[in-house]
């Protein structure tokens, strides 16, 4: 994901931001939205990464506490080219994973307790696989930024309505900036979900693909995920939906209620691309024969 799109994406959610405030608090509102949309986007810039595992209660491993997941995770990062991405374990019985950090010189990968256990070693790396094509892309930056800054629009938003709605501010739209925040507020968790393309996830599991050179694993690993997160509750998730992108999986248990403002393109759609690209390695290792050569032998 390129520098440019991020700050264009940190850009709108910064003008956003400044439009509650400014419904909220009028010209002054705007202004204080204004300097603390800055500072959190300087804020999130350095620390969002942290700020996000330790939402989810991530904790870090190291070669010695998790040995065969970390030589995984160093294989798969020589084949993509990366340095080695710290490593987290999040205890969550919902089969899950994902990437964050501002570069690749600065990433993790977190994984559930869930996803460990219901995969195997083939899935897992695929799933690996498709985060370190996250970091790779560098979509990772822009992921756990908007997490945060889409959680504080909501939170003004929430604020405005029950503190600021109800009078009229110096430009006299008390009763409007009411009606707005309740729309806006939605709306943040949507601009989220618009903003980080879906395409992203297409690219990620292509990215994946390749690294791990096991494209039917990755999709019988999103199968896998995908069923279980219908039944198995993520409630760190749920009480941070605006977090939800970062997952491989859609963890929340409303996830197909709604599919227009959806985060993460449909699961069987991903797995008919990853079946076109297994078979296209496929025809690849097939040896060619050379041009002019008879088909029957000499």
């Amino acid at each position: 994901m390129s520098y440019f799109r991020t700050a264009i994406l940190l850009a709108a959610m910064t003008a956003l931001f400044m439009g509650i405030g400014f419904l909220v608090g009028g010209q002054g509102g705007m202004v204080v939205a204004l300097l603390v949309a800055t500072a959190m986007n300087l804020f999130a810039y350095w620390n969002s990464d942290k700020m996000v595992l330790s939402m989810y209660g991530a904790r870090e491993v190291d070669e010695r506490a998790a040995p065969e997941l970390y030589a995984m995770v160093r294989r798969l990062a020589g084949n993509a080219g990366l340095p080695m991405p710290r490593i987290y374990i999040m205890e969550n019985k919902q089969p899950n994973a994902f990437a964050t950090g501002r570069n690749p010189e600065h990433a993790a990968v977190a994984v559930t307790t869930g996803l460990l256990q219901t995969l195997n070693n083939d899935e897992l790396e695929g799933v690996l696989a498709h985060e370190l094509s996250h970091i790779k892309h560098r979509d990772t930056l822009l992921m756990t930024i908007t997490a945060m800054i889409a959680g504080a629009i909501s939170m003004l938003a929430n604020f405005g309505f029950y503190f600021g709605g109800g009078r009229s501010n110096d430009n006299n739209v008390g009763p409007i900036a009411t009606l707005l925040l309740v729309i806006l507020g939605p709306l943040a968790a949507g601009l989220v979900q618009m903003a980080v393309s879906r395409g992203r996830e297409y690219e990620a599991d292509r990215g994946g693909a390749e690294i791990s050179k096991q494209p039917l694993a990755l999709a019988s690993a999103l199968r896998k995920i995908a069923g279980a997160a219908e039944h198995i509750n993520n409630p760190a998730a749920e009480r941070n939906p605006a977090s939800a992108h970062l997952f491989i999986v859609n963890p929340l248990s409303g996830a197909r209620m709604d599919n227009l403002f959806s985060t993460h393109p449909n699961v069987e759609n991903r797995i008919a691309q990853l079946n076109d690209i297994a078979q296209t390695m496929d025809e690849a290792r097939v040896p060619q024969r050379p041009s002019g050569a008879s088909a029957a032998g000499p």
